[in-house]
């Protein structure tokens, strides 16, 4: 089970030396990732087994870890290096993929669709391809897993309806929010994740950039700001005036 420890959804930006600034607002696990981590625990209370969460940060990131603990993860790891924001889908996926061969035995890789600060939505799938594992997106519910036979059958919620599939464990999933409703931490698991010992492991040891020079390129992310202005917000009676005011607009500003 991956997540990410994200700005709230509530905090306000503010641009400081061209970086994105959130000022004091708290932390949180990215939303999406509730759903992901509330469907692995079901998954485990169904199936039995372990989970273990996963995140990528810095010594901050553990509160994550110990949130995720609270609602039920047995185990929390650490991938200690710079910030989250530090690094760019593609490093975090190759960092990842190599960690999770490292942690245990897997049959089954959480993630939530995306971060509510990226916006990108590419590691999960980046993760499988590396892995070289199956790869499930946008999934709204686990139909069945047939352990004797190493399988799963799950539906995804695409643009067009609605998609049944079934692929070979191990694999990866991210799923959407329409899958369950994400249950709160515990008073008990909150005194239990207070004292768990969270597993550290140093980005540099999974990922040796003097060995794999062309991640170093990618090390940092490509996130910075230039200029940053409050949005502009169009009124009007209706939709209609609304939208002849947009495309005035764009068309002055020669959008289009």
């Amino acid at each position: 089970m991956c997540v990410k420890y994200t700005p709230d959804s509530a905090a306000n930006m503010s641009v400081e030396g061209g970086k994105a600034n959130w000022g004091d607002s708290p932390m949180v696990i990215n939303p999406w990732d509730e759903y992901a981590l509330e469907e692995a625990l079901r998954i485990k209370d169904k199936y039995g087994g372990n989970v273990t969460v996963l995140t990528m940060g810095d010594e901050i990131a553990k509160d994550a870890l110990r949130t995720s603990i609270a609602m039920g993860c047995d185990h929390g790891v650490l991938i200690l290096g710079e910030s989250s924001s530090m690094y760019d889908t593609r490093f975090t996926s190759q960092v990842i993929s190599k960690a999770i061969p490292r942690i245990n035995d897997f049959h089954l890789v959480f993630f939530g669709k995306q971060a509510i600060d990226g916006d990108t939505g590419l590691v999960p799938m980046s993760v499988a391809n590396l892995l070289d594992w199956p790869g499930l997106s946008y999934v709204s519910k686990i139909v069945s897993i047939d352990e004797n036979n190493d399988g799963i059958e799950v539906v995804r919620l695409l643009d067009e309806g609605y998609q049944e599939c079934i692929a070979k464990l191990p694999c990866v999933i991210s799923v959407v929010k329409e899958i369950n409703e994400p249950r709160y931490p515990s008073f008990v698991g909150i005194r239990k994740a207070s004292k768990v010992e969270i597993e550290v492991i140093a980005v540099d040891e999974l990922v040796d950039v003097e060995v794999e020079p062309s991640l170093l390129r990618w090390s940092v992310s490509k996130d910075s700001v230039d200029t940053y202005d409050d949005p502009e917000i169009l009124q009007g009676d209706d939709m209609s005036s609304i939208a002849r005011a947009l495309i005035t607009k764009l068309t002055a500003d020669k959008v289009i």
